[in-house]
């Protein structure tokens, strides 16, 4: 896979405040010494953020916390052990496993706090959906601060994953290949994307997807950015290849429209968003999507 320079900077739900602690999550004296009167609990409805009337997130005392909640330790915010402030999630029974994008909070959050929102809604959506060992069926504990679940039947230990989704744009004689679903909003295109599949590599599966869902046949497949996208637990691999033949089959169960877009055709779409309008040809994904920043990406690169 060819490297690519780096793509703008933020992209949403990635550059987090939180140092994440690694060396602390195995130290339970650790997590409770960052338990005290700073500690911060931030503030959930079901998977969704509580946020101030000005956008920003809302974080409690630890003292709020629900008394039959696991608590989830995020990191450190502020310093070290010594001088940072240890920042909790709670999951509480019976909260959704899953859910719909918070739109709302993309739009309203600035980056930072968007990235801490994102890593906690995916971990305590994950500790939601394995409340049972995949193994035994006996139920499991929370351990390392909420970064593993052990087993209480046959002690096996399960941890948060995250699921690898490929992101491609394909690129034909200055053309751009994009697809819309059924779901999108009207006139909306973006980049194909599918997630990658067992014993295959990231320019493996960016192959397989076009021509599954396109009957495109790529080469050369670049890494272009990456994004984290906690819904529930994904991490989206902005990739971009190349066609040598502009033909297209579209599998009509997965896509609505699959088209070849002009570089003026996607200037236009990105200028319209930044203004909240549709562009002539078609509607660009949103800012906040890894698609956007890798339509931008190419535009900006040139021919």
């Amino acid at each position: 896979m060819l490297l690519t320079n780096p793509a703008p900077a933020p992209i949403a739900f990635g550059g987090s405040p939180i140092d994440r602690a690694d060396h602390v999550r195995g130290d339970p004296d650790a997590i409770a010494a960052l338990m005290g009167p700073t500690a911060r609990l931030l503030r959930l409805d079901g998977l969704d953020p509580v946020m101030t009337a000005e956008g920003a997130l809302v974080w409690d005392s630890l003292a709020q916390a629900a008394p039959d909640a696991e608590l989830l330790f995020l990191g450190i915010e502020g310093g070290g052990l010594e001088g940072g402030r240890g920042c909790f999630a709670q999951v509480l029974p019976g909260i959704p496993a899953a859910g719909a994008p918070s739109w709302n909070a993309m739009n309203a959050l600035e980056p930072g706090e968007l990235a801490a929102y994102g890593g906690a809604r995916a971990l305590v959506s994950w500790h939601s959906r394995h409340r049972f060992c995949a193994v035994c069926g006996a139920g499991t504990v929370i351990a390392k601060g909420g970064w593993q679940r052990s087993c209480t039947g046959c002690g096996a230990d399960h941890f948060p994953r995250v699921d690898p989704v490929t992101i491609m744009t394909v690129e034909h004689d200055g053309k751009l290949l994009l697809g819309r679903q059924p779901r999108f909003p009207a006139h909306r295109y973006s980049a194909l994307a599918g997630f990658v599949e067992p014993g295959e590599t990231i320019e493996e599966a960016v192959a397989r997807e076009v021509f599954e869902e396109a009957g495109v046949r790529v080469r050369d497949v670049e890494y272009v950015a990456s994004q984290p996208w906690p819904f529930p637990s994904s991490l989206m691999i902005g990739c971009h290849a190349f066609a040598d033949d502009p033909a297209i089959v579209i599998d009509e169960t997965e896509l609505e429209d699959v088209r070849w877009f002009t570089r003026e055709e996607c200037v236009d779409a990105l200028e319209a968003v930044a203004v909240g309008e549709v562009g002539r040809a078609f509607g660009a994904p949103p800012s906040h999507a890894v698609a956007h920043v890798l339509l931008k990406w190419w535009v900006e690169r040139g021919a």
